[in-house]
């Protein structure tokens, strides 16, 4: 379990360092480290990705200064 914690939290300091430009860079990059970290969990990769996504996409447009 240690080692899905530290990969969880690897992705999850990528994801917030990459942010991304334009509004498919973010969807892309925050589904990627949702499915990541999903499946690192045991999860269902799919719909960590979809809301890893969402919530990127999200995030960058609530916080413009920050991605």
């Amino acid at each position: 379990m240690r080692i899905k914690t530290i990969i969880l939290a690897s992705v999850a300091a990528f994801g917030l360092a990459a942010c991304g430009d334009t509004v498919g860079e973010q969807a892309v990059l925050g589904g990627a480290v949702g499915g990541v970290g999903t499946a690192a969990l045991g999860g269902n990769a799919v719909a960590g990705a979809a809301v890893g996504a969402g919530a990127n996409v999200l995030y960058c447009d609530q916080n413009p200064s920050r991605c």
